[in-house]
């Protein structure tokens, strides 16, 4: 008869899966979906990701109290982290800007991803959501670009949840965006 001891003498012991970090993603759906397609299946298999599936069919509803409360519940809860996928348009999309209010409501970490080939404004900067933004300058949010790998994410990732660990720095105070910009 072997004991749990022998097993691991002869066996070593047994191999550690790495923990999947569980992760909403938010992103303009009509702009970037190839992107998120793309960002899914490099990081599906390290990555437990959430995402809201397009919120303007999902919801429906004019409350936007409403919407808010349904983003949190049930999509924000559950993760500890929401990346935005930064492209060309995504800063003028209201759900976006509604997706990181519940995030920073939830005082869940925040990591802006670049998209490969988003164009730069004349100053050489990538243009975010406003309360995005906010966040990255008081230090809450964390900024990366698109990464190459696992381990870039992951550190990217890291640091955003250090960041976290003082929701003191959090600015929600802007209006949420009423409706997006054309």
């Amino acid at each position: 008869m072997s004991t749990f001891r022998e097993y691991l003498r002869t066996s070593g012991p047994p191999p550690i899966r790495p923990i999947k970090r569980k992760v909403f993603v938010s992103y303009y759906h009509r702009g970037d979906q190839a992107w998120f397609d793309y960002f899914t299946g490099l990081f599906s298999d390290t990555l437990d990701i959430f995402y809201d599936n397009s919120l303007d069919g999902r919801i429906r509803s004019d409350d936007a109290e409403y919407v808010n409360r349904q983003i949190r519940e049930e999509y924000i809860v559950g993760s500890s982290i929401t990346i935005v996928l930064c492209g060309a348009d995504t800063w003028k999309r209201k759900y976006v800007d509604w997706e990181i209010r519940s995030t920073l409501h939830c005082k869940h970490a925040l990591l802006g991803i670049c998209i490969t080939g988003t164009p730069a404004q004349a100053n050489g900067t990538i243009r975010v959501s406003d309360r995005y933004y906010d966040n990255y300058l008081s230090g809450y949010a964390q900024w990366m670009n698109w990464p190459s790998d696992g381990a870039m994410l992951k550190l990217g990732i890291d640091a955003a949840l250090v960041r976290a660990f003082k929701p003191s720095r959090i600015d929600n105070s802007r209006p949420k965006m009423e409706r997006n910009i054309s």
